[in-house]
């Protein structure tokens, strides 16, 4: 895809204007320490469009960039170890679960980052069932695959898609900092 304008929009905590805009969304979840930010930053070809932290948590809201005027990609905050108090932890868990239920968003493609040393953890499986249950799209993005050799690799792969068989939910490996899946990446989204 040819990516000529991306723009960060907007960071929100709940209902506003923006979920009105008749826009498909590129939904982005992880784990906290995925490389969500890295991975937005290499299919939009930019370098620091989304903020990256060293820190896990760094992302508080739900933060929206519009992508061609045509879509928004939504970066949403991490979850897992996050050094965040237990009340934002909860504070952004329930942002999350309200995105997914209850934010009225007509039409969205959900793509789970997952790290490829870890997998699928519980809350991605749980994420998973979710959006089956929902009838709605799902990607899912492993990164970091590059710091797998090849058999680690194969071995993460059937994994996966093993855990998600007879859902027709495609898995790609990826890696943000080699650049690698992003051509796959657009052109699995675009079937």
């Amino acid at each position: 895809m040819n990516i000529k304008t991306a723009i960060f929009i907007k960071g929100i905590n709940g209902s506003d204007e923006i979920l009105k805009e008749e826009k498909t969304h590129l939904a982005f979840y992880g784990r906290s320490n995925v490389g969500k930010s890295s991975v937005i930053n290499a299919i939009l070809d930019r370098k620091n469009l989304v903020k990256s932290s060293s820190k896990p948590g760094a992302t508080k809201e739900l933060n929206f960039f519009l992508i061609n005027d045509n879509f928004f990609i939504v970066d949403l905050p991490g979850y897992g170890y996050a050094k965040v108090s237990q009340k934002m932890r909860e504070h952004l868990r329930r942002l999350t679960l309200w995105y997914i239920f209850d934010s009225g968003i007509e039409s969205r493609i959900n793509i789970i980052v997952l790290d490829a040393k870890v997998g699928l953890t519980e809350y991605d499986k749980d994420l998973v069932e979710f959006f089956i249950e929902r009838g709605e799209k799902i990607l899912i993005l492993l990164n970091k695959i590059d710091k797998l050799n090849q058999k680690e690799k194969n071995w993460q792969l059937k994994k996966i898609e093993e855990e998600v068989s007879g859902y027709e939910i495609p898995v790609l490996s990826f890696s943000a900092l080699k650049r690698k899946g992003i051509e796959k990446f657009w052109n699995i989204l675009s079937k």
